[in-house]
């Protein structure tokens, strides 16, 4: 029998997902939050959800491991994959956000040094705007490296902006609204078409 592998991102917005999918009545019985599985079906074995880490998703999906993918735009636009990016799902909204300590200036001539979990991201960005930047990847706590001298200024995702305000910190340039978004691979989108319509069509359903 056929199925489709989603690749469903660890963490905070994956019960959100699993809620979302539950009401699109594509049911993981074995599923509860303590499990430590990282393999579930759905009821009719239509669906084999596999739990990946978040930077994985877009890897997972692109080279075919995984047919779909549910995973934040955070890491779609990090990972620069070669996926369909079809669903905004809506879950776990926030922002990309460029910032530092009050006194900075992005108008600087200067080469400016940029701490973050999203070099990527951070490049292109600044590219954009024509302002040379060294880059620092960093994988927590970035706020602190203004405060220590580390880096000029951070990119970073904000939810509500209180660890940037509490660490004395100002949004000085928003990048992107981030949220989470379902993926699919190139290939699975011609191959499995009829089973991954139906999914979004559910999906699209229950969030209408």
């Amino acid at each position: 029998m056929e199925y489709v592998t989603l690749a469903l991102a660890k963490g905070r917005t994956a019960e959100s997902t699993i809620e979302l999918l539950n009401n699109a009545g594509i049911d993981f019985p074995d599923f509860h939050t303590k499990s430590r599985k990282l393999v579930f079906y759905n009821t009719d074995q239509t669906v084999k959800l596999i739990f990946v880490k978040a930077v994985d998703v877009p890897t997972y999906v692109e080279k075919g491991a995984a047919d779909i993918g549910v995973v934040g735009k955070d890491n779609i636009l990090e990972s620069q994959a070669d996926i369909y990016e079809i669903l905004d799902l809506k879950l776990g909204r926030c922002q990309f956000v460029v910032a530092g300590k009050p006194e900075t200036s992005l108008e600087s001539t200067q080469k400016l040094t940029i701490a973050s979990k999203y070099p990527t991201v951070a490049k292109s960005h600044f590219q954009q705007k024509g302002i040379p930047i060294e880059t620092i990847k960093l994988n927590g706590s970035v706020e602190l490296a203004p405060l220590i001298g580390l880096a000029d200024i951070i990119v970073d995702i904000v939810e509500t902006g209180t660890t940037i305000n509490e660490n004395g910190l100002k949004i000085i340039d928003e990048i992107e609204d981030i949220s989470t978004r379902l993926i699919v691979n190139k290939a699975s989108f011609t191959t499995k078409s009829a089973l991954i319509h139906e999914l979004i069509n559910k999906l699209k359903s229950v969030m209408e």
